[in-house]
């Protein structure tokens, strides 16, 4: 069977029991935060207010969820940081925090004075700094071992940097663009990071290594702890809103993680980006479609998969449930095809997308129709977070 060698000889599954007790702590902090952020919000005015075309909702909805999100997971890392006391991987948590720490800042500014986009990919890039000064890095020269090649220190260090800029500004946008209904972007990362985590387990028994098998698993463990104590804010009818800061927050963490797998060998890469498969098909549609319709790259529509599956009569629900359906196909692909060669599972993925872009065009949502890009104009008040 495809999963016999999940477990590996090198530690017992039990080894990673000692990690779990931080997704409860970042749970717990995450829901507390994020009730305290709901009061903080509400109290200052700092809300987000409906507008009828991108902005759907009915009524302001407080925002600063994100900083609900942050707090749970900057606990969680703390939280190992003080249990672990090992100066290498608290280096690299504490690299990850800061960014982390970084792109929430960066967003949470965005939700307050609406920053430009230039200045929104800037501090996205500063973001990313953090994870290039501790070396969570990708490691090129394992794709190139099957032909023979290598690369010099330097020059894989100076491919590496923008790979790393790329992923981070990749997710973090990504996400960004997700964030459009309730319970729709933290619901999808959540499954995604539950499949990270899987695979951070599967690493860690065949002993990969010492000090990035930990951080993986922290790190997931951490982030889905802290988003799930926010989901229950954000599930229809939202009582908050996660806004830029924690769709930042979030993209940023994962773009970490995938960085995290990317010092293995390739097929551990290549299946974390698949398992991000849903926010990299939603982002491609949505550049698609603009581009093909001739319309503005970066300005906000309503022509997402997510916005045209209501607006051909789906509900709120339906809608996002489905969307958790699909990230958790494309989650169990990328972790199936983990567990067999690289070669073999590179031409899965080509089929799968490829098939996802067929389904995509056939169906019409590459079509952009009204002033903000919604199919049914008329259907646009739909209750949400709509914004991207």
């Amino acid at each position: 069977m495809i999963f016999d060698s999940f477990v590996g000889p090198e530690r017992p599954l039990s080894w990673t029991f000692q990690f779990w007790p931080v997704l409860a702590i970042s749970f717990i902090c995450g829901a507390a935060g994020t009730w305290l952020s709901k009061k903080t919000a509400l109290r200052y005015g700092i809300v987000d207010k409906p507008d009828d075309t991108v902005k759907t909702h009915k009524e302001p909805i407080a925002y600063l969820g994100g900083i609900g999100i942050l707090a749970g997971f900057a606990i969680g890392i703390l939280s190992s940081v003080l249990y672990i006391k090992d100066a290498a991987l608290n280096r690299w948590l504490m690299s990850v925090l800061t960014g982390a720490a970084i792109a929430c800042f960066v967003g949470l500014i965005d939700d307050v004075y609406n920053l430009r986009p230039s200045h929104k990919m800037a501090g996205q890039i500063i973001a990313s700094i953090p994870l290039i000064a501790a070396g969570i890095m990708p490691a090129l020269n394992p794709f190139l071992a099957p032909f023979g090649l290598s690369l010099p220190h330097w020059l894989e260090w100076g491919i590496g940097v923008p790979i790393v800029v790329f992923t981070v500004l990749g997710a973090t946008n990504s996400l960004n663009l997700l964030d459009g209904l309730d319970g729709l972007c933290a619901g999808v990362t959540a499954i995604i990071t539950i499949a990270l985590l899987f695979l951070s387990v599967h690493l860690a028994t065949w002993g990969w290594s010492e000090v990035r098998d930990p951080v993986r698993m922290i790190v997931c463990l951490s982030l889905v702890g802290g988003v799930c104590g926010f989901l229950p804010f954000n599930k229809a009818p939202a009582k908050i809103f996660m806004g830029d800061a924690g769709s930042m927050l979030l993209g940023f963490i994962v773009a970490a993680i995938m960085m995290l797998f990317a010092r293995a060998y390739p097929r551990w890469w290549l299946a974390s980006l698949v398992v991000f498969g849903l926010p990299i098909l939603d982002t491609a549609v949505a550049l698609a479609r603009r581009w093909l319709n001739k319309r503005p790259l970066f300005v906000s529509d309503r022509g997402h998969i997510y916005d045209q599956m209501i607006d051909r009569g789906f509900s709120l629900k339906k809608t996002v449930f489905i969307c958790y359906v699909l990230a958790g196909v494309y989650a169990f692909i990328g972790v199936a095809m983990s567990q067999i060669r690289t070669r073999y599972a590179v031409i899965v993925y080509v089929v799968v997308f490829t098939l996802s872009a067929l389904i995509i065009w056939r169906k019409g949502y590459l079509k952009m129709e009204g002033l903000r890009g919604a199919i049914k104009k008329e259907n646009a008040g739909i209750s949400g977070n709509e914004r991207k």
